[in-house]
């Protein structure tokens, strides 16, 4: 899966017609080159990538007084077809740069459906797990190789702890913490 690709149609879809630097500015503002590999250069390689393949189409140029136009961008159908397809699986991933654009725009869907995603994500992320940890037993001591033992220590902590994370985001979301594409709009929101 393509953690840019995802990004990059999440922002266009929140902030349509936009073009490729307020995508970058937003994803900035998110700190995202904190938590993923998305360089401006994968962005806008994106942009191109999913004009060319129909997911997005430009929808007209904007002035700007610093150089020439910006092409502003919309989703196409196929485009919206692609979020969701990208965001379901980043939604049991075990990647966590993945699981972060997905859990980035969670809220655009149902909240039994997230939950559902998200139940998958932390049983493969506590299987992971469990055989990580049933590997222990094969490896050799730590003083035939010492580091062996403390990188399955390492990576079954790893996964112990996104299953535990996953757990609490879905006592959250159980709980009818944080808004959602199907909840209902609050008294404030239907009087605007």
């Amino acid at each position: 899966m393509s953690t840019v690709r995802l990004l990059v149609l999440g922002v266009i879809r929140l902030r349509q017609p936009t073009y490729g630097y307020a995508v970058r500015r937003e994803l900035l503002s998110w700190r995202a080159d904190t938590w993923t590999n998305v360089k401006p250069g994968s962005i806008y390689h994106a942009l191109k990538q999913l004009t060319h393949e129909g997911k997005l189409r430009a929808s007209g140029t904007e002035a700007s007084s610093t150089g020439p136009g910006r092409t502003l961008f919309e989703m196409t159908e196929a485009g919206d077809a692609e979020f969701r397809t990208l965001l379901d699986a980043a939604l049991v991933s075990i990647d966590m740069e993945e699981l972060g654009a997905g859990i980035a725009f969670m809220d655009t869907l149902p909240r039994s459906h997230v939950i559902g995603l998200l139940r998958q994500q932390r049983q493969h992320s506590a299987q992971v797990r469990d055989e990580l940890l049933a590997m222990k037993a094969d490896y050799p001591p730590r003083y035939e190789a010492p580091h062996s033992a403390d990188l399955l220590e390492l990576w079954s902590g790893t996964f112990d702890n996104l299953s535990r994370w996953t757990s609490g985001v879905l006592e959250r979301l159980e709980a009818g913490q944080y808004r959602m594409a199907d909840d209902r709009p609050a008294a404030r929101d239907r009087d605007l």
